[in-house]
Order: C-alpha cells, then sequence, then structure tokens
C-alpha cells in the first residue's frame, strides 16, 4: 500500500532589499533566505524583487492612467506573491529611500501590498537596524500589510564573530538558523491569512 504524504501548500514570497548595494548585509540576508527556501524549507517559493529601477515617485510619471513600465513590473510581481520579505537596512533611524519609493509606488490605487503577509529583517550596527522595522511596520499598517511578531530579526553586523564575508553573504550558522525561524513563521502565518477553500 502506498503512503500518501501531504505536502504544505506553495507560498509566494516576493523579497525585496532595501538597499541597493550588491555588497551590502541587507541584500546577503535575501540570498541567505533564497538559498534556505531551495535547500530546506519545502512550501516556499521566493523570487528577488529589485527595486533600483523604479523612479522616484511622481504621479507626473502617470500618464492617461498608465504608469511608467519598470513600476508596472514591480507591481505585478508583488500582486503575484502571497507575502514579503523586506530586508531593511536603517538609515537615520528609518527604511530607506529606495525602500520607501517601492511601498509609495506599490500603494498607488489598487495598493497591491494590501492583505499580505510580511516579515522584516536587517543587519548593521547599533541595533542591527531594528529602528527601521519599527518605521516599516508604521508604513505597513496603513498599506494593510501584516506582519509577522515572532522572530525578530535584527543582527549587529560587526560584533564578534563576523557574520558577513566581504561580499555581503551572510556566514554566521547561527544567524542562518534564526533567519529560517522567520521563514517559517512568515510561511505559517501567509497561510493562515489566506482563505480556506
Amino acid at each position: 500500500m502506498e503512503a500518501v504524504v501531504a505536502s504544505k501548500p506553495m507560498i509566494k514570497v516576493a523579497a525585496i532589499s532595501g538597499s541597493l548595494r550588491k555588497a551590502s548585509n541587507n541584500r546577503g540576508l535575501i540570498r541567505t533566505a533564497l538559498e534556505l527556501t531551495k535547500e530546506s524549507i519545502d512550501g516556499i517559493e521566493m523570487e528577488y524583487v529589485d527595486i533600483s529601477p523604479l523612479p522616484m515617485l511622481n504621479t507626473d510619471l502617470v500618464v492617461d492612467g498608465k504608469l511608467p513600465p519598470a513600476v508596472v513590473a514591480f507591481r505585478q510581481k508583488i500582486l503575484q506573491s502571497d507575502s514579503i520579505l523586506f530586508a531593511s537596512p536603517e538609515y537615520n533611524y528609518s527604511l530607506t529611500g529606495p525602500l520607501k519609493n517601492a511601498l509609495d509606488w506599490g500603494s498607488l490605487s489598487p495598493n497591491v501590498w494590501a492583505d499580505k503577509a510580511a516579515a522584516i529583517v536587517s543587519a548593521g550596527g547599533g541595533f542591527g537596524g531594528a529602528r527601521s522595522h519599527y518605521h516599516l511596520r508604521q508604513v505597513g499598517v496603513f498599506l494593510d500589510l501584516h506582519f509577522i511578531n515572532k522572530p525578530e530579526f535584527y543582527l549587529n553586523a560587526f560584533e564578534p564573530p563576523a557574520k558577513f564575508d566581504s561580499d555581503g553573504n551572510l556566514i554566521d550558522e547561527a544567524s542562518k538558523e534564526k533567519m529560517k525561524q522567520v521563514l517559517v513563521a512568515l510561511q505559517a502565518f501567509t497561510l493562515r491569512l489566506q482563505p480556506k477553500n
């Protein structure tokens, strides 16, 4: 007799880094999340969504109701996702300009962020980017994003032992395990928010 193995439903996660720098530790967090979803977490399909092509928000760029092509492509990626993973570096106690710009483009009617689960991870000095989490959560309330509460992930990138290599790749195994816990929590919360069929 063959056993039937029930697999978890597949969710689609859009992964967004608020840092545009290639060797950024926050982009390294996204690369780690992508690796983990391929190697050790079933039921998550994750895609990195690059926000660097987005023009700065200027509604004069909306001509005859049409958005710029880069904005249309970005919004489509968000619409196709079930949830969002933000890697949010902290600039001056807040989120970065490029990330806020992406949030604003996505918020134009119809708001593509609405009713999606989300999680925030960050790496930096001091508090590891934790203050950016608070601001991003406040913006998310208005955008109808629903953030996981736990676990929180903010990593002091400069405390020994080394957390990242010179290319911004996460090399700390304990931090990778914590990232895995964030992804599992995001997956569970996303499934909770989805309507039952």
